[in-house]
């Protein structure tokens, strides 16, 4: 599986009665893949996944796959405790997933062999290529990572933390360990803020969580940053990723609630965001309107 392009991670919508939408979430998902998305990654860090239940987990992978009709991967979270983890595996499997993006075990720290007998459990589970995401409390050593080659399944491994020395290491380490294809990308929460940085590691794969609301704005950053346009580059990062980042940083989980007001203001009505989330304040959905406002006027 080949993963290139925007990344595109959908947000889940909830109806007025608090379950999830599907026959929103299928047009969202329609709609990004229509928009040009490389791939989509369902019911992971933007989608709520640590507030879905089992059932409403398989639905919106299912949802999203139908969604898709086969013209990107869809890949989906799991994490969580190692049991849920390994029943998002088979149920991502059941619903017809291209990929499992392995989130952290929540709320406990390990050690990395821990860590990496963690992956090597969700993937006796099953079949699908698995990308493990270092975040939180899931902070791998360059040695664990490359143990983690020798597991077929395990085909990427995406950067949450932004510790640019230590990845650094790992990107070494695997590539002493292994010459099979192995995919790094960029993770951080308003990823292309720092994908100057991580292109400079030779990592020009990122998420992109802006693409979910403004995908004209994700895609003229990409065609600038990977058609050389530093001016264009620039003139994004200034007037629209920097104030949204500065937005997002106001209150802890607008990386995603703010994401879901953006989808609401762009015209898709997703809903709200699930507890211990909280919507935006009205004055920052008024800054959020500005700044996407100003972003489209550069995107052209």
């Amino acid at each position: 599986m080949r993963l290139d392009g925007v990344l595109f991670f959908p947000v889940t919508p909830f109806g007025d009665d608090g379950s999830v939408n599907g026959r929103t979430l299928a047009v969202h998902v329609a709609k990004g893949v229509a928009a040009g998305a490389g791939g989509v990654f369902a019911a992971c860090g933007t989608g709520e996944f640590n507030a879905l239940a089992l059932e409403e987990y398989s639905s919106v992978v299912s949802t999203s796959v139908s969604a898709a009709a086969g013209q990107v991967p869809v890949l989906s979270g799991a994490g969580g405790s190692l049991p849920f983890a390994q029943a998002c595996a088979r149920a991502a499997t059941e619903a017809g997933a291209d990929g499992l993006l392995l989130m952290p075990p929540y709320l406990v720290s390990a050690p990395a062999t821990g860590l990496v007998g963690y992956v090597r459990q969700v993937a006796a589970v099953t079949d699908l290529p698995i990308i493990v995401y270092q975040r939180g409390t899931a902070r791998f050593t360059p040695s664990a990572v490359a143990e983690l080659t020798s597991l077929p399944s395990v085909i990427g491994f995406k950067d949450g933390l932004g510790d640019f020395d230590l990845l650094q290491r790992i990107i070494l380490r695997v590539r002493q360990a292994t010459d099979r294809p192995f995919t790094f990308f960029n993770g951080l929460p308003t990823a292309e803020l720092t994908v100057p940085a991580y292109r400079g590691l030779g990592v020009p794969l990122y998420s992109s969580a802006v693409f979910a609301f403004a995908p004209e704005i994700a895609l003229a950053f990409h065609k600038a940053v990977t058609g050389g346009d530093e001016v264009m580059v620039q003139r994004l990062l200034t007037s629209f990723y920097l104030p949204l980042v500065e937005l997002r940083d106001l209150v802890p989980g607008y990386a995603v609630s703010l994401v879901k007001a953006g989808v609401r203001l762009r015209g898709l009505d997703v809903g709200g965001v699930r507890a211990p989330l909280v919507d935006p304040a009205p004055e920052h959905v008024a800054e959020l309107e500005r700044i996407i406002a100003a972003g489209l006027e550069l995107a052209g």
